[in-house]
């Protein structure tokens, strides 16, 4: 595995090191194709029978798929994983061992290391995510610019394009990301950085960091707003 301390500090926590032999963490997400070429499912886990499987899977021992939980291959799960029900899964996705994916989430041509923790309601599009990464509920990692361009990445000052005009964001190891975040496509965030609740990134965020979100709210007499309003309107 190529050296990418800013991003992850265990290798070992990767589900798919062959993919990350790149100059730049997202172009692992094309390069694990390759490992996702496999045509017979292996299924070692706990699947329920409300579970609806299509195409080829691999789900390790010690993994439990809860009810009504949809998963679409070619799709990689590791050992001890808990995908909790009404769970969508779509192609390319590939998860370590010992994962949590909440209630009601979508992961969609991801990556996801050992550890990681994605709380209910989310979504993870086209996007990487460190060991032990927390993800809060309501949590969306977009992956498609608003006018569907290609998308771009800053480093240093620099922009990059990532070839795509489908990336979400590069999730470093230990980050936490609060409730109802949403990062915007081409997001990068350092290891150990943590992220308040309903914070909204676009950008490069640095290692080690607190990112808090500074909003001012205007407080008035309720009664008196409404009466200046219908005023306003002539309604006074």
């Amino acid at each position: 595995m190529k050296e990418l301390d800013f991003y992850f500090e265990d290798g070992e926590a990767c589900p798919c090191r062959e993919a990350f032999e790149a100059v730049e963490p997202w172009e692992a997400l094309k390069n694990k194709s390759t490992l996702l070429k496999f045509s017979q499912s292996t299924i070692e886990g706990e699947v329920h029978q409300s579970v609806i499987i299509s195409g080829p899977v691999k789900i390790g021992t010690g993994t439990v798929i809860s009810p009504y939980v949809v998963i679409e291959g070619p799709v990689m799960i590791g050992k001890d994983c808990t995908i909790r029900p009404f769970t969508l899964i779509r192609p390319g996705t590939i998860i370590g061992d010992g994962c949590v994916i909440g209630n009601g989430s979508e992961i969609k041509n991801a990556i996801v290391f050992n550890e990681a923790k994605i709380a209910s309601q989310t979504f993870v599009g086209d996007s990487i995510l460190g060991k032990g990464v927390r993800v809060g509920s309501g949590t969306i990692l977009a992956n498609r610019r608003f006018d569907q361009k290609e998308i771009h990445v800053t480093l240093k000052g620099k922009k990059i394009s990532v070839g795509s005009d489908k990336f979400g964001a590069v999730i470093g190891d230990y980050v936490r990301l609060g409730a109802n975040c949403v990062t915007m496509p081409g997001t990068i965030i350092g290891k150990h950085t943590w992220v308040v609740p309903g914070a909204c990134l676009n950008g490069f965020y640095e290692k080690e960091k607190l990112i808090k979100m500074q909003a001012n709210f205007e407080i008035v007499d309720k009664e008196r707003q409404v009466l200046s309003h219908l005023d306003k309107e002539g309604k006074v």
